[in-house]
């Protein structure tokens, strides 16, 4: 079932989703399982799960030379959501970026999310590469998320790339894309970013999710403004608990995203991280209480791997 047809059948009750990362190559699919297991007692429609960019790894020849090859480190998105469709009859959401992929393999990827029933993706530019100053397309690739959103419409649409298929099975995804209340960390302005959010939308974005918050008013805000540039699609907000105090520093490095001084002061009292967790489920909690009074669609939680914390929340909100 879509996204949409979720949100719909839920005549107005705030849904729980979680997002989950591949686990690295090697590792076995039950470390995954063990941590979905305890979240699915609340009932979510459907799990997002995220797909990594190809990096380089250097490998040492033994002569004092290295090999630098390119390789992903977390691959099997479209085999995991497959996996969970079917061990959990939940929908599952796989992402798909511009970042390290070809048009054409982009298509080869939503061909196979078609056939083994996969309704909905999730379409991200993706980060720029470790060495990238800036982001830069694959040669091939697309430059931009909404020329991928494009994409997927198209496909939706029975056109392949290149070529014309007389009678061409036609996909039917829900197409989710990002939004970001505190505006994208490269956007010059959050005006420039809410075009950019538009551009999407009209190009064929049935919803949107929202990076990390924790200030439900820039979430607020962030409603208000969309809706003044005629965006009317189904917004669900994402949320990540402070886990250790690192995250303090990291998320506004990394994301660019403010943090409550209220929330950094109890953080920095905090004299382990087990107690920072705590502080984060808290905040949590909170957050997640008032956006569900609010009658957001879905309250969507980034796991990051984990998820005792996310369970917490979960027992409290839902």
């Amino acid at each position: 079932m879509k996204v949409t047809e979720h949100i719909v059948k839920a005549s107005g009750k705030t849904l729980f989703s979680f997002e989950i990362i591949p686990p690295q190559k090697g590792s076995n699919i039950q470390d995954l399982y063990s941590n979905i297991d305890p979240l699915m007692e609340f009932n979510p429609p459907f799990i997002d799960v995220t797909t990594s960019r190809e990096e380089y790894v250097y490998i040492d020849k033994g002569n004092g030379l290295f090999d630098r090859k390119i390789t992903r480190m977390r691959p099997g998105t479209v085999g995991i959501c497959a996996s969970l469709q079917h061990k959990y009859d939940v929908d599952a959401i796989p992402h798909v970026l511009c970042g390290g992929f070809t048009k054409e393999e982009t298509e080869y990827m939503l061909v196979d999310c078609h056939y083994l029933g996969i309704q909905n993706v999730m379409a991200l530019r993706g980060d720029a590469m470790k060495h990238q100053r800036y982001f830069e397309p694959a040669k091939g690739g697309h430059n931009y998320a909404s020329e991928l959103v494009n994409q997927i419409h198209e496909l939706n649409q029975g056109k392949y790339l290149n070529e014309t298929i007389e009678g061409g099975d036609k996909s039917d995804f829900c197409i989710g894309v990002a939004g970001y209340p505190e505006k994208h960390l490269e956007a010059p302005s959050m005006d420039f970013d809410l075009k950019k959010l538009k551009e999407k939308v009209d190009a064929g974005a049935d919803y949107i999710v929202t990076q990390m918050f924790f200030d439900n008013v820039s979430f607020f805000e962030f409603i208000k403004k969309i809706k003044e540039y005629g965006i009317n699609v189904p917004v669900i907000p994402g949320i990540k608990p402070i886990a250790v105090k690192k995250h303090l520093q990291l998320l506004p490095q990394v994301f660019k995203i403010d943090l409550p001084e209220a929330l950094v002061t109890e953080v920095e009292k905090c004299k382990s991280n087990s107690e920072v967790r705590r502080v984060g489920i808290e905040w949590a909690i909170q957050q997640s209480k008032e956006l569900k009074e609010a009658g957001v669609p879905v309250l969507h939680y980034y796991s990051m791997g984990k998820s005792d914390n996310i369970k917490a929340i979960a027992q409290a909100v839902f």
